[in-house]
């Protein structure tokens, strides 16, 4: 027996309405999702983050106590938020996440790392008792803003764009492993002559070497060093010519003296011969 014609349409109301009712297919998260487009929001306010994976069996069981704490968000003023690593490579270098699940407290950029019970209870208890205050912060040089932690989330980036393009080298274009090192080691040495022959491009430009003047021949130089022998020599010459002319005037000087005496002799000698004839 068909039902009445009025009552199809209050019964597909009802259905219509127990189906969009809350809690039939359960409960819109209150649990923020960060990611690597909108993670510098953390920078302001109150945040409790925790980082995790799907695949971790220590992170699947803190699930529920995590969406529950994140109920009480509202009434503490708190923003509750998860990372998942497998899809936030960046993060993930960004802010070193060495075990899994890892939590953070974040106030007003100031970031610390929760290391007490993961219950519910314990959670409201740090954020309501203001327990992070007895926690040091992370010190600038490794916060998620430095330059440090910058670079290292490029790497973390770096290394999973590598993997996806390995995986896809493999399954979709057919190469075999080996054939997907190579063309990994080929990239690698034709990046690395490009960065540096752009280093030595910048190093000209920032510092550009002095090119040498050519110098001029040293024999001006080295004349009056080289003339100083010559010169000893001439003014040896010129001693011994000196020497010599006084020895010549000497012996003129010798002779002079001489010839008187030898004249007188011959005078007075020639006289005495002719008388004695």
């Amino acid at each position: 027996m068909a039902p009445p014609r009025n009552l199809v349409v209050p019964v597909a109301m009802l259905l219509l309405l127990l189906w969009g009712a809350p809690g039939t297919h359960g409960r819109r998260s209150d649990v923020r999702i960060v990611t690597d487009e909108n993670w510098k929001e953390l920078l302001e306010g109150e945040w409790m983050i925790e980082f995790y994976a799907p695949w971790c069996p220590a992170c699947q069981n803190l699930q529920p106590e995590w969406e529950s704490f994140a109920e009480w968000g509202e009434d503490l003023e708190v923003n509750v938020a998860k990372v998942d690593v497998t899809e936030q490579p960046g993060l993930s270098g960004r802010f070193i996440i060495t075990a899994l699940p890892t939590i953070y407290h974040c106030k007003d950029g100031e970031f610390r790392r929760y290391q007490g019970p993961r219950t519910k209870k314990d959670f409201i208890n740090f954020v309501s008792e203001k327990e992070w205050k007895s926690i040091e912060p992370v010190s600038s040089w490794f916060g998620p803003r430095s330059v440090l932690m910058s670079s290292m989330s490029a790497l973390f980036q770096l290394s999973m764009w590598i993997r996806t393009c390995h995986n896809y080298f493999i399954e979709d274009v057919g190469l075999p492993v080996w054939g997907s090192y190579t063309v990994f080691a080929l990239a690698t040495l034709l990046s690395g002559l490009f960065l540096g022959l752009c280093m030595i491009f910048v190093a000209d430009v920032l510092c550009p070497s002095k090119r040498r003047r050519p110098q001029p021949y040293p024999f001006k130089k080295l004349l009056p060093e080289s003339s100083q022998p010559l010169k000893k020599v001439e003014e040896d010459q010129e001693a011994d010519e000196e020497d010599v002319s006084e020895e010549e005037a000497e012996r003129k000087e010798g002779t002079n003296k001489d010839f008187p005496q030898n004249a007188v002799r011959q005078r007075s000698v020639g006289p005495l011969a002719t008388d004695k004839s």
